[in-house]
């Protein structure tokens, strides 16, 4: 391999952007990009453009239909709710440009997946992606364009034959499960939110995959409420074990920021620590199991100058190679550049002060009367045996 890694960015991105009082701001994406820069982190990986994706791309998960009705939406957004599509709703408004800046988001993650498998590089970081519940002919869930389902498809048009995807946003990675229900060549894991209390409301420990792909789908419906210590033991007792035995030849993670206890959407209590702790996880898994091969995403995340900056500087400076610190001072030139676009006062430091700690499956047992190890146990059940593993 010739590099270590490289972050996917292209300022039009941010013209992804579905107008004033939409959760999905695209604030988030200009100011972690301007955090990793204030880092000095674009002298550790070089910052990389890919084309937007085209029709052939968009269409190897998307149906030709669909991005023909998003295109039409693109040009003329006041007719877009007429066709369907999910497409001009309150979750999916239609805005001028919409296919382009959507198009250039998943062309981002098509060219991570492409250096990395290529060998150019181990490692790629697209945070402005992640836009995991795009379905093949629907808008959903502030997601236009499925990026991470067409990283995964772009890897097995290239020749892969595993590749295992994990999601750890707080909302179920039900674009990327139903674009390879029944392929057996990937693994599609997410821990979520339980669906009784958060959208999609899908996730469920019995989701397992199709006739073809049994075992291939993987959910973990986590307890409103749950924290680093219960996130991190899930975490744990799931993925590494599902990982190894599948033995990928890449992986490629989603780190939705929305797990946070600071997130308006969502009912995690997830600390930036604990989300810094299973980013290097995921890092270690690739190194383990895949010869380093590793595409980073990111995802949802709606606390935008207190959380997404944060957790995503954290996860490009890891994959750089140049981790920082959880106690390293954010810079000041940041924090007034936060106050400037938003009038919020940024946050201090690159922590918000938990250890994260975990109990191990292995080392500590589990209660059966705990609702955290019962939506673990129940995903176990469910999928392990599928594997040859013992639930």
């Amino acid at each position: 391999m010739s590099g270590r890694a490289q972050l996917m960015w292209d300022e039009q991105v941010t013209q992804y952007d579905f107008g004033p009082g939409h959760p999905m701001d695209p604030v988030r994406l200009g100011l972690t990009r301007s955090l990793v820069r204030a880092f000095g982190l674009d002298g550790a990986l070089p910052v990389v453009a890919a084309p937007a994706a085209g029709e052939s791309t968009l269409t190897l998960v998307h149906r030709s239909e669909y991005v023909a009705a998003v295109r039409r939406a693109s040009q003329d957004p006041r007719g877009a709710a007429e066709q369907g599509f999910g497409i001009g709703t309150d979750d999916n408004p239609a805005f001028t440009g919409m296919h382009e800046a959507s198009a250039l988001i998943a062309g981002q993650s098509v060219g991570a997946a492409e250096a990395v498998w290529s060998g150019e590089v181990a490692h790629a970081v697209n945070f402005a992606g992640g836009l995991h519940h795009a379905m093949p002919a629907a808008a959903s869930g502030f997601c236009v364009y499925n990026d991470a389902a067409l990283a995964v498809a772009r890897l097995l048009e290239l020749g892969a034959e595993r590749v295992v995807y994990v999601d750890v946003d707080v909302h179920h990675g039900d674009g990327v499960q139903a674009a390879f229900w029944d392929d057996p060549r990937v693994l599609t894991i997410s821990l979520h939110e339980h669906p009784r209390t958060l959208f999609p409301q899908t996730g469920w420990p019995e989701e397992t995959g199709g006739p073809a792909a049994e075992g291939g789908a993987v959910n973990v419906a986590l307890p409103a409420g749950t924290g680093d210590a219960g996130w991190l033991r899930a975490f744990h007792a799931v993925v590494p074990e599902l990982v190894a035995a599948f033995r990928p030849q890449v992986v490629v993670s989603q780190h939705g920021a929305d797990t946070h206890f600071e997130d308006p959407l969502a009912h995690l209590a997830v600390s930036l620590d604990a989300q810094r702790a299973v980013a290097e996880a995921c890092h270690a898994l690739a190194h383990e199991h895949a010869a380093g091969r590793w595409i980073a995403l990111g995802g949802g995340g709606y606390a935008v100058t207190d959380v997404v900056p944060r957790t995503w500087t954290h996860l490009v400076a890891i994959a750089a190679g140049v981790p920082l610190a959880p106690e390293t001072l954010v810079p000041e030139e940041w924090r007034q550049e936060v106050y400037a676009r938003t009038r919020a006062t940024a946050p201090l430091r690159m922590t918000d002060g938990r250890t994260p700690e975990w109990a191990s499956f292995a080392d500590a047992g589990y209660d059966p009367a705990d609702r955290l190890d019962q939506a673990v146990l129940a995903t176990r059940r469910a999928v392990f045996p599928l594997h040859g593993l013992l639930p």
